[in-house]
């Protein structure tokens, strides 16, 4: 039986990293789990330092439920080192690869301006990219 994962990613402001995700996969806030109505109510049953807030974290998910969830949190520590798990954001569509490397660019423009960093493109493949703090990630074309 296959299993679902989330994906947890650190931050040092969680709630400057939810808007960039939200935006490059398309992803809503995670409504709290059942019976609680607010992240507040449901962080309250547990035992968490005062200075553990809710907007010290955010949960995001696929509204159509189908990709992994993602939980991001804050951590006292910057990044230092390259991520050894990355994302890869994948561009539908079909065409030459002439239409797919413009469709990965667009993508790559379009997360500049989300806030996202163009760290380099390799071979009209993909283009690896870095979000507002640093953590590394990949647009390439959907598979064929």
């Amino acid at each position: 039986m296959a299993v679902t994962i989330g994906l947890t990613l650190d931050s040092t402001d969680a709630q400057v990293l939810a808007p960039f995700w939200k935006t490059a996969l398309g992803y809503i806030d995670e409504p709290p789990p059942p019976p609680f109505t607010t992240r507040e109510e449901w962080l309250a049953q547990f035992d968490l330092p005062e200075d553990d807030l809710p907007e010290h974290s955010a949960w995001l998910c696929d509204p159509d439920g189908i990709g992994p969830r993602l939980s991001i949190l804050n951590v006292p520590e910057p990044k230092t080192a390259k991520n050894r798990l990355h994302i890869d954001i994948r561009v539908p569509g079909h065409g030459s690869p002439d239409e797919r490397w413009a469709r990965i660019l667009a993508e790559a423009d379009r997360l500049v301006r989300a806030g996202g960093t163009v760290l380099r493109a390799d071979d009209r493949h993909h283009v690896v990219m870095a979000d507002p703090e640093g953590n590394e990630f990949c647009v390439a074309a959907s598979a064929a």
